[in-house]
C-alpha cells in the first residue's frame, strides 16, 4: 500500500494503491485493511456478536489490536465461538486449559474476567439483554474527527456505558476499552472525514 499525495500528518489518512482513504491503523497491514473495510464499525446486534468483542477488547488491553485480530480464530476455538452459555459454565479445568493455549493471549485475569462478563451476559437477559443495553448509548450524533488528533478515546456515552455494564457485573470494562467495542460494532462512527468507510454503516443517516 502506498502513501498516496492526500496523505498529511494533520489529518492522519492514507491513499492506499486503490485510491481509498483509510487511517493509518488500518493501512499498517493487508489483515487489518481488510478488518477495517469490511467489518470494522459496521452495526453488530447480536448478543453473542456483542459479547465476542466485549471479549477481544479485554483480551487487547496493553496490546495491539493485530495481535488480537491474528489470534481471533483460536480464541474463537478456545471460547466456545464466544458463545455466553458455553463459555459461562468454563470451570477450573478450562482456566488450566486456556493458560497452557500457546495460540491466545495467556492472561490469567483476562480469561477469568470474560468467563465471568459470560455470566453477567446471561443475567442480563432479565433485563433486556446485552444488546438493548449497549446499544441504549448510541450518541444522538458522531464525533466529525478532521484529524487523527481530533479522535476521541472515549465519550460521556462510553463514560455511562462503563459504569451500566460493571454495575451488571461485568469486568475489564473502562471507558476506553467500552469506547472501543462501541467503535467496532457501529454504535458510534469514529472514522476520520474523509476516509472511505466513513458514514458506512448507515446508523447515524
Amino acid at each position: 500500500m502506498k502513501i498516496g499525495s492526500d496523505y498529511t500528518e494533520n489529518n492522519g489518512l492514507i491513499i492506499g494503491d486503490d485510491e481509498l482513504a483509510r487511517p493509518a491503523w488500518a493501512a499498517h497491514s493487508e489483515l487489518l485493511r481488510d478488518y477495517y473495510d469490511t467489518e470494522w464499525g459496521m452495526p453488530v446486534r447480536d448478543e453473542q456478536g456483542l459479547f465476542e468483542r466485549l471479549s477481544l477488547e479485554v483480551f487487547q488491553a496493553g496490546l495491539s489490536w493485530e495481535t488480537v485480530l491474528k489470534k481471533r480464530p483460536a480464541f474463537r476455538e478456545a471460547f466456545a465461538n464466544f458463545d455466553p452459555d458455553a463459555v459461562a459454565d468454563f470451570d477450573g479445568e478450562d482456566v488450566e486449559r486456556l493458560m497452557n493455549d500457546e495460540q491466545i493471549i495467556r492472561n490469567h485475569r483476562k480469561i477469568t474476567a470474560v468467563i465471568n462478563n459470560a455470566e453477567a451476559t446471561i443475567a442480563l437477559r432479565e433485563h433486556g439483554g446485552l444488546a438493548e443495553l449497549m446499544w441504549s448509548f448510541k450518541p444522538e450524533k458522531p464525533p466529525e474527527p478532521r484529524s487523527i488528533e481530533e479522535v476521541p478515546s472515549f465519550s460521556e456515552e462510553s463514560k455511562a456505558l462503563a459504569k451500566a455494564l460493571k454495575k451488571a457485573g461485568f469486568k475489564f470494562v473502562g471507558p476506553t476499552t467500552v469506547f472501543a467495542s462501541m467503535a467496532a460494532v457501529g454504535i458510534v462512527d469514529i472514522n476520520i472525514v474523509g476516509a472511505h468507510r466513513r458514514g458506512a454503516s448507515g446508523v447515524f443517516d
